[in-house]
């Protein structure tokens, strides 16, 4: 797939949470490249004197209408701090989009649980999007200390059923995602993870119990996006590979996950 690299200017920012921003971003009206759900964007921090390398950041959403790509930004280091001070009018420089995405299954009808904790919630909004205009049915499971620290929940309303836990109860079920009673339901056809690396080995084991296909989103640092640097190697049944260039999606049978192989 085609690299792009492009002075993106900011056409709206929101703040869901004190710690997270939305950046909306287009390319002056132009139409924007095919995206794939689980790709990621490598951004520019300028104005930060600290700030050397490129941020990853996942694809969020693809509004093909408007022709805006969204980043959820989790300002927790000078660099993404910077980015979160972004406002309408100015440029971004991304690469984009980047590494591969998750797989949206032949045919109709198919439904998937999406299960995410934390900022990893941010690439299966779109993948939900693109799921349900594909013709299958997304189930979304999402998880956070509390409900103030899961995002965006109304999108995931519309695009499907939502699940919610919080370790304090706040909202949804008491505990952790792997927890939750929509494990026993049954029926679905697959799962998709985003989040914490514990969580994702978590559910990547229950999914393996289920005989579920299971793709995970890993977020390994990255520097350059591409596979040069070598920061982002994983360890996988097949040898080392770079997440940036390889993933940042993996079938979980690829890698060094389940105990039980």
């Amino acid at each position: 797939m085609k690299k792009f690299v492009s002075d993106l200017t900011v056409t709206g920012v929101e703040s869901p949470h004190p710690d997270y921003v939305v950046l909306r971003l287009s390319d002056g009206g132009r139409p924007l490249p095919p995206m794939q759900p689980g790709q990621f964007v490598e951004v520019r921090v300028d104005g930060s004197p600290t700030t050397f390398l490129r941020r990853p950041i996942s694809i969020n959403y693809v509004d093909t209408e408007r022709g805006e790509l969204w980043l959820l930004v989790h300002a927790v280091g000078e660099g993404t701090r910077r980015l979160s001070r972004l406002r309408p009018g100015e440029r971004l420089n991304c690469v984009y989009p980047l590494g591969h995405g998750f797989t949206i299954p032949a045919g109709k009808g198919r439904r998937l649980l999406l299960v995410g904790g934390g900022v990893g919630t941010a690439p299966l909004l779109y993948y939900g999007k693109c799921l349900r205009e594909a013709g299958h049915k997304p189930v979304f499971l999402l998880g956070g200390r509390s409900a103030a620290d899961v995002l965006q929940t109304e999108m995931f309303e519309q695009l499907g059923t939502l699940h919610i836990t919080t370790e304090d109860g706040s909202r949804g079920c008491r505990g952790f995602v792997t927890a939750h009673p929509v494990w026993s339901e049954g029926g679905f056809d697959g799962v998709a993870t985003c989040g914490p690396k514990p969580m994702m080995q978590a559910v990547a084991r229950l999914a393996d119990a289920a005989a579920l296909p299971c793709e995970a989103s890993l977020e390994n640092m990255m520097a350059c996006g591409l596979g040069a640097c070598l920061c982002c190697v994983e360890k996988t049944r097949k040898g080392h590979v770079c997440v940036c260039s390889d993933g940042p999606v993996f079938n979980i049978k690829e890698l060094q996950w389940l105990t039980s192989e």
